[in-house]
């Protein structure tokens, strides 16, 4: 049976505490006072609402006994969620009607007692919902009794079951396995630290292990604690296990044992201080805590007193789950341990899951073991627990797929400790970030979600408290998420943006499990129905998704979340709906958060929405919505309203300055060229626009800008309708102390008739010194303004582009912190003078990269001794006048980029750095030194110098080259009798005519290889396996004929592709025995190719035969009888039918038909075999008439057809009401398939159907 049902924690506390706050506010009270409505109803609420609170701790832990508390519980949660809808409620009529009271002047006073009789009866309801209310919540009090649940003072913190299920066993020194995976590094980081003399001038050295529970901190200390090469290094060493309850006098207790075996029985912490103190002084000693959970730094200093006694180098190591921890210990080294490599992971679950004839594990169980070590997502404990449950579980395929498919708390709390493990870390948190966490259950496994975006979720849901921390709420918010960061629930996500964040695989399982029915993700669980207790609801959108889940949400009235989630957070998913938003919004009137972002469908949006009064977050972004109705003007608590890439709005309701509490606005990529009137009064309001076009009246200027909190990234485009400068100083661009990137844009084609006013109107549009990113482009003065060079002391990134009219640059050598620098365009630049560094002491200090391109005379670059100091990157292209020079040493570079310089006549910088090299027609330039650190080298160009040829040829035999790309250069010449150890990549395009044979032999480390129209290249050799390649492409290489006479032998080869191959008549040799990790073949244009009889792996899962015919025909017999094929790719089938029956797998799931003027039909008998068939896309099939009248495959989602004219034309006859007009739609059309949405675009459009 499941551990737990639901920890109340997660709702009750921070809950209760919201609506505490609210019964106390003077809204609520003088709204009650206002409307002669019974006073004694708060109060009653209050009281009940504590009575509750004072027993859920004990009822959190009887539940998991007895299922009436259980079910009482359940049914609290509902209450008091009905009972912050309600106060909710109320909050936001009594601002309303405050709101309105504020703005009536004396005589409407008499309008004002008429409209008192009308208000009566939506007092009397609200008057009676709240008895009904009290009703319940008291009849739920009363059953404490019965139910046998204590005050929380009666019952003791951590006892009875529940802490059972949460209770780990303590770790000791001893090591409990005797090899530990993939920790060698971290281990080795630990033991030079403790051997190494750099700390012993302290008196303590600490080091903190940080991570999530079940990632082997404490295994990790023990192997360390018990390593030979520290036993000579302490007098005295000591391991304690301090866990969740940090007593200090328990602690220093602990450590007096580990020392001498005593128990220190005093309870006097200043008997216990010297006690330690003399055990401690002069000696250097090891100490170990484990577990550390403590945050307090009070504490932390009692227990370190004595501890600063011992000798020089004394070390301390400690594990513990929190970064805060860690900070508070004031550790001089952390190390944040992460989670096992795929290796690794196998190593740990095949140790606990099979005995010493593992090697013996038949392939279909080595498969199922493969899946569950890739769901436990590298975490060393549930690898052990799953392998360990597994071991009595060796035999039966179906046990082993059970486990796959379990979730963590399917598992029994005899088999498992990970569920434990992960609760004892939410146990932790305080109430309103459990609330916070349980919240994520709406993002599905593996999700990147963006910092900022989550925050705003949390404000529109009303989980922050700021009201009393003084703060705002992003300050409030980033102070939540730190606090979940820190504490090792989300974890930064492996990409470049520093914003995207993720949760493990069983972190994700745990919010869903705290959160139960609350949060539900469509598509992701597994129930049919949405229960009507849900809440929060969340769908992810796929590829062209028709969503249909709107009849499923019918009971689940109470919705406060509906919200599509994309796959990526860099992309926006779009998605299809057929649903009324009038009926939706009658439907849910308690929605907190709103989202139809990317709802293709939405054009417009129903005054109803004005009926939303608890809705704090709107998102229409990416829709084809063209206005908003002014109701949106009365939402009271709307907080954030996202209208990003509305490309049909032109402006915003005049009244938007009434939305009081709006925060955030969000406008990017929405061409809002006139901004309502007095939104500079919502003082709390941060305004994200770009871009801003500048327009040609008043009422559309530059000004307009001049009242807005703008926050983030602002594009101001059309800069040229600005008549008076005036009007730029006007925007007030220096205060805006917010913006963090600016984008100041004139027309490209604009005709320039006074260049000083230009130059006052850029002069005006100083930015504040706090902006970070600055872009002009398309300037039209004569010279740039001096803020630009001594004002903008924090920008760190600069881009000049296409301000043709400036001959000179400014000393942007002064800037401190820039660190990108792009210079373009500038056609009146013929010399960069030495002013250009500004000062020889800090010219460039923080440059990292620098841009130059298509600057048309610049031929000289006067450089000063010094500068950039640490300069990475340098790119100069298209500068076809430069003659030199160049710097002749940047110690830091790593990456040189010249292209199209053919006049250049210099010598490289010298760099002993130099990873990447990117060489195009760059003149004379010559190369003086031999980069041995030279990893990625790239040549292009007809043009280039023969010795400088000569040069790069001995270059790339002598080093440690990983990527070499040549593209276009008939005269390199590089040995192929050399072996290149450590190529990585090779790419080899157009040119190299000396290359006839490509031996691999000689490059044993490849893993990619692309070879492009090398006219004499006519085989590729080989003499032994080579067991790194991974991905082979071979094009247009018109003599190539043939591959390894015994067959290409590459174990790991994952991507084959060939196209143009004219003289090659069969695929490598025994490809099906040769080529066992095959996914992916794609054969294009290549005539004479054929397929033999089991040719290919049973590993294929993606196969494109393009222009192929006698591919498609013979592709039975390749496959064989076991394949795995899932998508398949043809481009021209010259057949009127198909496809033929057996031709074609019953594994494949996508199947795409493009450019096939034969086809007439699809062949019904060879589809319908087709039964795990998902999506058919059929493009530019101009002959194809009809679909089978017999229908398509049941199992098909997703039907796509353009450019197929007669069945396009079909389709409107069917309807017979289809416009002709491009863009037009029609709804249900004619399908012999059965039931179904489909959407029909007009000529060159797409049919979109979702097949029931």
């Amino acid at each position: 049976m499941p551990v737990l049902e639901t920890l109340g924690g997660a709702l009750f506390g921070a809950v209760l505490q919201v609506l505490l706050d609210k019964l106390d506010s003077c809204h609520v009270l003088d709204y009650f006072r206002g409307r002669k409505l019974d006073e004694k109803l708060l109060y009653k609420l209050k009281a009940t609402l504590r009575s509750i609170d004072a027993v859920v701790d004990d009822a959190e832990q009887k539940q998991y006994s007895y299922s009436r508390v259980r079910e009482w519980l359940l049914e609290v949660k509902q209450a008091v969620l009905d009972a912050e809808d309600l106060l909710d409620e109320i909050d936001c009529k009594a601002l309303k009607y405050k709101l309105e009271d504020d703005s009536q002047t004396t005589t409407s006073k008499v309008r004002n007692l008429l409209n008192v009789f009308s208000l009566s009866s939506i007092d009397k309801e609200i008057e009676s919902r709240m008895k009904q209310l009290l009703d319940l919540l008291e009849l739920l009090a009363s059953q404490k009794s019965d139910l046998g649940l204590k005050n929380a003072c009666d019952v003791g913190i951590g006892s009875g079951l529940g802490s059972n299920v949460l209770k780990i066993l303590p770790q000791t020194s001893l090591v409990a396995e005797d090899v530990i995976y993939g920790r060698d590094d971290e281990k080795e980081m630990i033991l030079n630290w403790l051997t190494s003399d750099i700390d012993s001038r302290s008196q303590l050295s600490i080091f903190s292990v940080v991570g999530m529970g079940g990632l082997g901190k404490s295994t990790l200390a023990q192997h360390v604690y018990n390593d030979p090469q520290i036993e000579a290094k302490f007098a005295i060493k000591a391991w304690v296990y301090v866990s969740d309850d940090f007593d200090v006098l328990k602690v220093i207790k602990a450590i007096i044992g580990a020392i001498n075996k005593s128990k220190g029985d005093s309870g006097d912490l200043e008997i216990l201080h010297k006690y330690l103190k003399d055990e401690l002084t002069g000696k250097k000693f090891f100490l170990v805590l484990d577990d550390v959970w403590n945050e307090d730094r009070d504490q932390w200093k009692a227990l370190k007193t004595p501890l600063k006694y011992g000798a020089q180098g004394s070390k301390i190591l400690v594990t513990t789950r929190s970064n805060n921890v860690a900070s508070t210990m004031q550790s001089n080294k952390v190390c944040q341990l992460k989670t096992l490599q795929e290796d690794h992971s196998w190593q740990v679950f095949a140790k606990n899951a099979f005995q010493d004839d593992s090697l013996q594990l038949n392939v279909e169980l080595k498969e199922i073991g493969t899946k569950i070590v890739e769901k436990c997502k590298g975490l060393p404990l549930a690898l052990e627990t799953v392998g360990c449950l597994l071991r009595t579980k060796r035999s039966s395929v179906s046990e082993w797929e059970g486990v796959m498919i379990s979730k963590i708390w399917d598992l029994r709390i005899e088999d498992s400790k990970i569920l434990p493990a992960l609760l004892l870390s939410y146990y932790h948190l305080p109430s309103h970030l459990k609330r916070c966490f349980a919240y994520c259950a709406l993002f599905p496994k593996d999700h990147e979600f963006d910092k900022e975006s989550l925050i705003l979720l949390w404000m529109a849901e009303n989980f922050l408290q700021c009201s009393q921390q003084n703060k705002s709420p992003k300050e409030v918010g980033e102070q939540y998420f730190y606090d979940l960061l820190s504490r090792s629930f989300f974890q930064q996500s492996n990409r470049d943006n520093k914003t995207c964040f993720v949760m493990h695989d069983f972190l994700n399982d745990l919010a869903k499990y705290v959160s139960g029915d609350i949060c539900f993700r469509w598509g992701v669980d597994e129930e049919e129905n949405i229960p009507k207790t849900t809440r929060h609801f969340s769908f992810v959108i796929t590829d062209f998704q028709y969503f249909d889940g709107f009849d499923s949400l019918y009971y689940a009235q109470r919705l406060r979340t509906f919200m599509p989630i994309s796959r990526t957070t860099s992309f926006i998913d779009k998605w299809d709906c057929k649903i009324l938003t009038h009926e939706f919004f009658s439907m849910f009137k308690f929605l907190r958060v709103l989202s139809f972002s990317g709802c293709r469908d939405l054009e417009g949006v129903p005054d109803s929405i004005g009926n939303l009064i608890h809705l704090g977050s709107l998102d229409l972004s990416h829709t084809r919505i063209k206005t908003l109705p002014d109701s949106t003007c009365s939402l009271c608590n709307l907080q954030i309203l996202k209208l990003n890439c509305c490309f049909f709005l032109e402006e915003l309701p005049i009244t938007l300055h009434k939305l009081t509490n709006l925060h955030r606005l969000e406008l990017m990529g929405t061409h809002v060229t006139k901004v309502p009137m007095h939104l500079g009064k919502l003082k709390n309001l941060q305004v994200l626009m770009s871009p801003f076009i500048v327009g040609q009246s008043n009422e559309l200027g530059i000004q307009q800008l001049g009242e807005l909190n703008l926050h983030g990234d602002l594009s101001i485009q059309n800069l040229q309708n600005i008549v008076n400068p005036l009007d730029a100083l006007a925007a007030d661009l220096k205060n805006k102390t917010h913006l963090v990137g600016l984008d100041l844009e004139w027309d490209l084609n604009q005709i320039i008739d006074d260049s000083s006013k230009e130059r006052e109107i850029l002069e005006n549009l100083q930015p504040s010194r706090h902006l970070e990113q600055l872009s002009i482009s398309n300037y039209g003065g004569n010279e740039f303004p001096r803020w630009l060079s001594d004002k903008l002391l924090n920008v760190v990134s600069l881009n000049l582009k296409d301000c043709k009219y400036c001959g000179h640059l400014p000393p942007l050598g002064l800037l401190p912190c820039l660190k990108d620098l792009r210079i373009s365009g500038l056609d009146w630049v013929v010399c960069i003078k030495a002013a250009f560094c500004g000062s020889s002491d800090s010219s460039f200090s923080s440059l990292e990269t620098l841009e130059f391109s298509d600057m048309k005379e610049w031929e000289e670059w006067e450089l000063m001794t010094g500068a950039f100091p640490r300069l990475q990157r340098l790119s100069i292209q298209h500068c076809p006048k430069l003659k030199g020079h160049l710097p002749k040493q940047l110690c830091h570079l790593k990456e040189l980029l010249v292209q199209d310089c053919k006049q250049l006549v210099t010598f490289a910088p010298k760099a002993i750095e130099i990873c990447e090299l990117d060489l195009e027609d760059c003149g004379k330039l010559h190369i003086d030194y031999h980069p041995t650190t030279l990893k990625r080298l790239q040549i292009r160009g007809y043009n280039m110098e023969a010795s400088l040829l000569e040069r790069i040829e001995h270059i790339i035999a002598d080093t440690s080259l990983e990527s070499l790309r040549i593209s276009y250069c008939p005269n390199m010449n590089i040995p192929m009798n050399h072996c290149y150890d450590f190529l990585v990549r090779l790419e080899i395009y157009g040119g190299f005519d000396s290359l006839m044979t490509l031996p691999l032999d000689f490059i044993p480390k490849l893993c990619e290889l692309v070879v492009s129209r090398c006219r004499n290249l006519r085989m590729i050799s080989q003499m032994h396996p080579h067991k790194h390649l991974k991905s082979l492409s071979i094009h247009k290489c018109p003599q190539f004929e043939s591959f390894p006479n015994e067959g290409l032998s590459a174990p790991r080869l994952d991507w084959f592709a060939i196209e143009g191959l004219n003289n090659l008549k069969s695929l490598p040799e025994r490809m099906s025995i040769l080529l066992p990790s095959l996914t992916s073949l794609c054969i294009r244009d290549c005539p004479r190719v054929e397929f033999s009889d089991g040719c290919l792996p049973s590993s294929l899962k993606h196969l494109d035969l393009l222009y192929c015919p006698k591919l498609v025909v013979s592709l039975k017999g390749a496959l064989g009888a076991n394949p795995s094929l899932e998508r398949l790719h043809i481009l021209k089938v010259d057949k009127e039918s198909f496809p033929d029956i057996d031709l074609l797998p019953l594994s494949l799931t996508y199947l795409r038909i493009l450019l096939s003027p034969d086809l007439r039909k699809l062949d019904y008998k060879g589809l319908c075999q087709l039964s795990s068939l998902e999506k058919l896309i059929l493009y530019d099939c101009p002959s194809l008439q009809c679909l089978p009248e017999e229908g398509l495959p049941k199992s098909i989602s997703t039907f796509k057809i353009q450019n197929c004219p007669l069945l396009k034309q079909r389709c409107k006859e069917s309807e017979g009401n289809l416009e002709n007009s491009e863009g037009s739609e029609v709804r249900n059309f004619w399908h012999p398939f059965g039931a179904g949405h489909c959407v029909v675009g007009s000529w060159g459009g797409f049919i979109h159907s979702l097949i029931g």
